[in-house]
């Protein structure tokens, strides 16, 4: 027993000095209300840009800090700086940090996050039961993830509003992993850039999957980065351009290239005449794109072949749209052309003056077809030119009935009661 004692002694020295060096690193310490860059740094992220889960608890508080916050401190994994901060301190602006922040300090424990993700933003109760259920929550606060879109607003305010954003077109209601670990590499490779995510299986975007997106498949993923460019026209104004992955099925490799070049201002940007629209994906509008994907491959043939006409003379594209006719005008202009070797453009005066004469034409057509005031007939004379009764002018401009029909119809109409 004696040669046991030493080492039992030992054994409890060591186990108590775990502890209180546990305790040393476990402790959470506080901000510094005076130190203005402090704050801006827990508030704002400036400074050395981390996140920080924070925990309003008064400096003379009585009781002590919250379980819940301790144990999510102690666990290690949460993605942020831990921090006590008494938040009925009174800033510069004469509010104090709660009603600054709009923090309802009524519900306890009251714990916001904040820093480089943004400002101040309370964790919701239903978060605060466990230290575990805290520390998920800060990831999924915290970790970057792409957006979802489920609307147009959506699509405006999460993406198409940001000076860089990548679109993926998942095509099914889930992604494949390889797609999900692309993604996350692409979140932690480009910070500045922001990603969004729509299930096009369901959705349809209008505006950009017919006109500049290879032809949807059920389950391959499609890839698009938009940026805000200089509009050469009006300086002042950012306009939308777009550069997309030219096939199905996107990879990280591929992705972040494409993103890179973007960012780096190296790829070939698309101009984007009008923003996209969150649509119900239907038969109809897919058939609507079917015909945008035939009429683009028909013009590319005819670009390549210079162009055919069937035998009635119609363009072969002309299928009564707007595109087809102005087709149908342009290749009818050419021909022309091609066959009368002096042809040559009219200048605007001229222009001008056959208007002017076809006016002209016009008015002199129409007076001999007017009649004039003066020559129109009295009230109640014969209208026709033999001037015979055949009807009355009347007032309402109305031929009438002769008396003797109206007598004649009257007779008629007279029924035998008996």
């Amino acid at each position: 027993m004696d040669r046991l004692i030493v080492p039992a002694i030992g054994i409890g020295l060591a186990l108590l000095a775990y502890q209180f060096l546990a305790g040393i690193k476990s402790e959470v310490s506080r901000v510094n209300v005076e130190d203005e860059l402090e704050l801006r740094e827990v508030f704002f992220g400036e400074g050395d840009g981390k996140n920080y889960a924070v925990l309003c608890h008064p400096e003379d508080a009585k009781y002590p800090i919250s379980s819940v916050f301790q144990d999510a401190n102690n666990d290690g994994s949460a993605p942020a700086v831990f921090k006590l901060l008494d938040c009925d301190h009174v800033l510069e602006s004469g509010k104090s940090v709660a009603d600054r922040f709009k923090l309802k300090v009524k519900q306890r424990p009251t714990v916001f996050v904040s820093g480089k993700n943004g400002p101040p933003k309370q964790v919701p109760a239903k978060h605060l039961k466990t230290g575990n259920m805290l520390v998920k929550a800060l990831k999924n606060l915290l970790v970057p993830k792409a957006e979802k879109i489920e609307t147009t607003q959506d699509l405006r305010t999460k993406c198409l509003d940001k000076e860089v954003c990548g679109l993926l077109l998942k095509g099914a209601k889930t992604s494949p992993n390889y797609v999900k670990d692309a993604m996350s590499k692409l979140l932690v490779e480009f910070p500045k850039v922001a990603f969004a995510a729509v299930d096009t299986s369901v959705l349809y975007v209008k505006g950009l999957e017919a006109e500049y997106l290879p032809e949807f498949v059920s389950g391959q993923p499609r890839f698009v980065v938009f940026q805000k460019v200089v509009d050469p026209k009006k300086p002042d104004r950012l306009k939308t351009s777009l550069s997309a992955l030219p096939t199905n099925g996107v990879g990280y490799g591929v992705m972040s290239n494409l993103v890179g070049s973007v960012v780096q201002k190296t790829a070939t940007m698309q101009s984007v005449p009008s923003l996209p629209t969150i649509k119900t994906r239907t038969k109809k509008l897919e058939q609507e794109e079917a015909n945008k994907r035939a009429r683009r491959a028909d013009q590319q043939k005819r670009a390549g072949s210079g162009g055919s006409s069937t035998p009635d003379g119609y363009f072969s594209e002309n299928d009564g749209s707007k595109e087809g006719r102005k087709a149908e005008r342009e290749r009818r202009r050419q021909e022309h052309r091609k066959n009368n070797p002096n042809y040559r453009e009219k200048t605007p005066e001229e222009i001008q003056e056959i208007e002017r004469k076809r006016r002209q034409r016009m008015e002199e057509e129409a007076a001999k077809w007017n009649m004039a005031p003066e020559d129109a007939p009295e009230e109640g004379e014969p209208v026709d030119a033999d001037g015979g009764d055949s009807g009355y002018y009347m007032e309402d401009g109305d031929e009438g009935d002769s008396q003797e029909d109206t007598t004649e119809d009257d007779d008629e109409e007279v029924l035998d009661l008996d």
